[in-house]
């Protein structure tokens, strides 16, 4: 298991847990406002075309601490969706248009209503995403069973490997967690995950260890499909790129590495209308742990709730959710950087 090398921001009493801080902080940065890119190409005010998708955050609870992380999760951190509030999602997805449920955390496996709640939604027809970590499936006995849970209920995973090296995703996630990431993979192979013909479907993220933006999508899915099959014989589908945000434990880095101000200055100078036409925000609705609405997970970090009179899921609305303004700010110039970025890679 990863060994773990600080706590999180909140654990921590750190200046930046308050979002407000963050808000604050990015607001001022003196640069370009966000909103004032959206007028130029008459995208202001951003509007929602479908809700297809419900993000769900069943908690701020991980078993690692990573370094890059804008959910500030860790294992101390104790908000966890009860299931009640699940009950509320459910009701609020049988009322919707959402065909995709992406569940997310922390480690959404630590939930204890996880794998119930999964069984509701493909009940519901619902196509399931969970963002697993992969070291989740290793850290306790309790979560070998995930890859076969998986396979059963038809779920498509999408899970995080920074590097196809072991010192650079190390670096970022905690040291061990690229050869349990291996582990990890190998199992869900086994379970006929990343496999041709088999229907089940395993993507991999990347995101870039410094203040960076990735590296083009379609070559480096090249290259960790070389190197993964040919090093450690696993497959997977697609390689996603994401652009890292300016937001909690990735902010922290920044400002400590004295690379913020250059950092948001690239992100401004890479803004690319085409990646600001397709941004994620605009297909869905974000689920956070408590309940409350977001636009997507970034703003929900940022405390930024849903721009409605209804803001929580208990009151979910179809039409009041597709007919809100999308709340922007300065973060958001992460993803309509270059290719843009979304949570199934670049938009464009």
């Amino acid at each position: 298991m990863a060994v773990l090398t600080h706590k999180s921001l909140k654990a921590q009493k750190h200046n930046l847990s308050e979002s407000s801080k963050q808000i604050d902080l990015i607001q001022n940065s003196g640069l370009r406002r966000f909103e004032d890119q959206m007028k130029d190409i008459d995208l202001f005010p951003l509007k929602p075309v479908s809700v297809d998708t419900f993000q769900i955050n069943l908690g701020k609870m991980c078993n690692q601490v990573c370094n890059h992380c804008h959910v500030d999760a860790g294992p101390d951190r104790k908000e966890i969706m009860t299931r009640e509030t699940m009950e509320f999602c459910l009701n609020a997805i049988r009322h919707s248009n959402c065909t995709t449920v992406d569940l997310t955390g922390g480690a959404p496996e630590m939930n204890p209503n996880f794998e119930w709640f999964v069984k509701e939604l493909r009940a519901l027809g619902k196509h399931v995403i969970v963002r697993c970590n992969l070291t989740i499936i290793l850290a306790n006995k309790k979560y070998h069973h995930l890859p076969e849970f998986y396979r059963k209920n038809e779920v498509e995973i999408i899970s995080s490997l920074p590097c196809y090296t072991e010192s650079n995703t190390d670096s970022q996630r905690g040291k061990g967690v690229f050869q349990q990431s291996i582990k990890a993979l190998k199992m869900l192979n086994r379970e006929g995950y990343g496999k041709d013909d088999t229907g089940l479907i395993l993507n991999l993220v990347y995101n870039p260890g410094g203040p960076s933006l990735p590296g083009d999508q379609a070559s480096l899915q090249k290259d960790y499909k070389k190197v993964l099959l040919s090093e450690y014989g696993i497959a997977f589908n697609q390689l996603f790129t994401i652009t890292n945000l300016p937001i909690n434990r990735f902010l922290e880095f920044l400002l400590a590495s004295e690379n913020y101000d250059m950092y948001m200055e690239k992100l401004v100078n890479s803004f690319n209308p085409d990646a600001a036409e397709n941004v994620m925000c605009r297909s869905m609705v974000s689920v956070g742990w408590d309940g409350y609405l977001y636009d997507c997970d970034f703003n929900q970090m940022l405390d930024l709730k849903i721009r409605t009179d209804r803001q929580h899921i208990a009151e979910f609305d179809q039409s009041t959710t597709q007919e809100r303004e999308i709340i922007v700010n300065q973060h958001c110039y992460g993803c309509t950087a270059g290719a843009g970025s979304s949570c199934s890679g670049t938009t464009i």
